[in-house]
């Protein structure tokens, strides 16, 4: 199973990004899906998933209203639209899949079986 995370770049704040993310070996359609981050010196943390497809996503905090998921089953892939991007929006965005099916949406890395390899997105300010 591999997930392949592509779309980070360089951007000023207020700006937008969309990462993109393609699964192979394995369909995730009863799975979870999202995006975590991870900047310098700090833990990696939740951004958004959808713990199956059409069940309803959720957001960190931090970043509704801002970034929006989006799932394309028929393509075995997940987005992360962001918008108004700011400065503490920079780190290493990675996007995951679990091997099992929840009834509620994980949000703890624990959780993901499966990883992309990051994708850096720097917002300057």
């Amino acid at each position: 199973v591999q997930l392949q995370a592509s779309g980070g770049g360089l951007v000023r704040a207020g700006g937008s990004l969309r990462l993109s993310c393609a699964a192979s070996g394995r369909t995730f359609s009863s799975q979870s899906m999202g995006w975590f981050r991870q900047a310098p010196g700090k833990e990696r943390e939740f951004v958004a998933a959808e713990s199956w497809s059409g069940a309803g996503t959720t957001y960190a905090d931090s970043v509704k209203g801002r970034f929006t998921l989006a799932r394309d089953n028929a393509k075995n892939a997940v987005s992360l639209q962001m918008n108004s991007l700011k400065p503490e929006d920079t780190a290493v965005y990675y996007c995951a899949a679990s091997s099992m099916a929840f009834r509620y949406t994980p949000v703890s890395p624990n959780e993901y079986r499966f990883w992309g390899q990051g994708t850096l997105v720097t917002v300057s300010s």
